[in-house]
């Protein structure tokens, strides 16, 4: 079983409150990131409340379908480093690393949107690919090597953020990605040689 409590905590707060937000108009307007909002009336939690609320069922399923499989080994992964409460702030801190950028950019748009935990969903996701490159993911049900989906994911993301108009913010994804990477190596700076020998010895069972 790859759950963990944290890992779980999450999965269901964020249901529950993207589930309310589904229902009540009000409470989207309010949790999501529109910039003006932070620039003008310091509502600097929607920052993070966004990272909790999703579009529709079919986003909030996928995104918590993934962290569901990543999370718990992630958790487990850090826990002798920072324990739950660190892995927690990790998480919390990835849906605002992921955003700020998209956030300077649009701080003066009054018609941008961001909302989803993507940002904070890619970086457990590629904290878990420095982990262990080799391991086999199911993509739309095709076998794939952890690494191989890395490198495509991010070569799709900048594509697709410079091409733009699919109302997905591939910005965040990337930034996610990077700040999981980032914040794992930072953390336990061996994991990075660890990973190199890993990638020139494929193994894929």
């Amino acid at each position: 079983m790859n759950l963990a409590p944290v890992t779980l905590l999450l999965i269901v707060v964020t249901a529950v409150v993207s589930w309310q937000a589904f229902e009540k108009p009000q409470l989207l307007a309010r949790l999501i990131l529109w910039p003006p909002a932070v620039d003008r009336y310091r509502q600097y939690d929607r920052l993070l409340t966004h990272g909790f609320i999703h579009a529709d069922w079919q986003h909030l399923l996928f995104n918590m379908i993934t962290l569901f499989f990543f999370g718990g080994g992630i958790e487990r992964a850090f826990a002798p480093y920072i324990g739950p409460v660190g892995f927690l702030l990790f998480y919390l801190s990835a849906i605002l690393v992921a955003i700020l950028p998209t956030y300077l950019r649009h701080r003066r748009d009054p018609h941008y949107r961001s909302l989803g935990a993507s940002g904070a969903v890619s970086a457990v996701l590629f904290a878990s690919i420095l982990l262990s490159p080799w391991s086999m993911l199911l993509v739309f049900f095709i076998p794939m090597p952890a690494i191989v989906f890395g490198v495509c994911y991010v070569g799709y993301s900048i594509w697709m953020d410079r091409r733009g108009g699919d109302n997905i913010n591939h910005s965040a994804h990337l930034w996610g990605a990077g700040y999981g990477v980032l914040f794992t190596v930072m953390m336990e700076p061996r994991v990075l040689g660890s990973f190199v020998d890993r990638l020139m010895s494929p193994s894929f069972f």
